[in-house]
């Protein structure tokens, strides 16, 4: 028998079903609501701690920068304490901060004031302090244009260095050595005028000694407190050449002198002792220096064994321009006589 689709058994079937659906399709919103709150709760969650990890970040990148900022301020101020070589071999690694030293072969200068007791008692302290903190200031400006190793001052003297944390070579670094010695020399010369004018009568006098031999370099003390210096009888022969050497003046071992005799023109001076050097050192006293960038045309030298010949061609008037040449064709000449025969 058919079913009629209208009875009413068949629309409480229907009206059953459809509210299990609804009923389903409730539930399904409901659970959907509640992951939407939950997505919704744990994104402000986590914009709430996004927010307080950039604020943190930032926090951070302040400090960060001030410490920086305080590191710096204090690197300066170190940096004044230490020679820049020095200093930047202590910073990049390349130097480890521990007592250890190494043997190598360095060009040595030391300096002081000529009289510097007596002419200290003549002055007053402020007057004092202003001229030797003139004088240093010069002369370490001096220093670091040549690629010198500030070691220390010591009262009115001062110990300086070529060959180490950085060389250029051993001939090199003595010729960069004596070329610093000579400035330091000429801008005494300027330093003295300037003071005169200022009023003091008897401004400072500089004696330079230099020398080129092996020291043991590095660090010296204990572990809490360390100095980077130089020992060895090669530096107290420097402080003996620079005892013995003229005011405003040079005197430097044959060691150096060899090295640098196509630089300068030297006389020797009577041999000298120093405590720790057995033998008896040739000194030799610094006449003149020629620059190589403004001179080269005007000087002509050449010093070897066998053969020592120097012309100033600034000095050489006509006659002495002809005289100079004919020495120089004769001894020609004879050279070739000599080349000839063997």
């Amino acid at each position: 028998m058919d079913h009629d689709p209208d009875s009413p058994e068949q629309l409480r079937n229907l009206a059953a079903g459809l509210e299990r659906k609804v009923r389903l399709l409730e539930r399904k919103l409901a659970r959907s609501e509640q992951g939407r709150v939950l997505i919704e709760q744990a994104k402000d969650r986590f914009d709430a701690l996004y927010s307080n990890l950039l604020n943190d970040l930032a926090e951070q990148r302040t400090l960060l920068a001030d410490k920086n900022r305080t590191l710096e301020a204090l690197s300066a101020k170190l940096a004044k304490y230490l020679s820049p070589q020095v200093y930047q071999s202590l910073f990049t690694g390349r130097t480890k901060a521990a007592l250890e030293t190494q043997r190598k072969k360095l060009t040595i200068f030391f300096s002081d004031i000529q009289d510097f007791t007596r002419t200290a008692e003549d002055l007053q302290a402020e007057d004092l302090t202003y001229i030797l903190n003139d004088y240093f200031t010069e002369m370490s400006k001096l220093a670091l244009e040549h690629g010198a190793t500030i070691d220390k001052f010591i009262g009115d003297a001062m110990l300086m260095f070529f060959g180490d944390p950085e060389s250029r070579g051993v001939e090199e670094d003595a010729r960069a050595c004596v070329r610093m010695a000579i400035a330091m020399q000429r801008r005494m010369r300027d330093l003295q005028a300037k003071w005169r004018a200022r009023g003091y009568e008897k401004p400072f006098h500089m004696r330079i000694g230099v020398n080129t031999g092996y020291c043991n370099v590095g660090n010296f003390g204990s572990p809490e407190r360390m100095d980077y210096t130089i020992i060895g009888g090669e530096v107290n022969l420097t402080a003996r050449l620079q005892a013995a050497a003229d005011p405003d003046g040079i005197l430097m071992a044959y060691e150096t002198y060899a090295l640098v005799r196509d630089l300068i023109d030297a006389e020797e001076r009577e041999a000298v002792l120093a405590k720790g050097i057995r033998r008896e050192v040739r000194p030799f006293a610094v006449t003149s220096i020629f620059d190589e960038t403004c001179d080269s045309q005007q000087i002509v030298r050449i010093e070897e064994d066998g053969v020592a010949i120097r012309l100033d061609l600034r000095r050489l008037d006509n006659e002495g321009r002809d005289r100079a040449l004919s020495a120089l064709q004769q001894a020609a000449e004879r050279l070739r006589g000599l080349s000839g025969k063997e």
